[in-house]
């Protein structure tokens, strides 16, 4: 039986940043790979293809760094809220 890839619909997946990295805070993974037992995602700005980096992909997964789609200021904002009042 072959082994279960990690993160299957990484690649082409789009992201907003919490903060701006390098002045953008909407990506897209246009590349990864697989070291070991890691996961690792090539992110570029959508707006400034000059802005690339590496990531390791299981950082996407945490909300308070990274949201899935590109989103506006104002629906993280409202995901936020969302998330303290499941907490209460």
């Amino acid at each position: 039986m072959p082994k279960k890839q990690k993160f299957p619909y990484l690649l082409g997946s789009k992201w907003t940043s919490t903060k701006k990295v390098d002045g953008w805070r909407h990506f897209q993974v246009v590349n990864r790979k697989n070291q070991g037992k890691w996961v690792y995602a090539e992110m570029v700005s959508s707006c400034d293809p000059n802005v690339k980096f590496w990531l390791n992909a299981k950082s996407l997964q945490d909300r308070d760094m990274w949201q899935p789609g590109w989103q506006t200021l104002i629906e993280m904002e409202q995901t936020k809220i969302d998330q303290e009042a499941m907490i209460i």
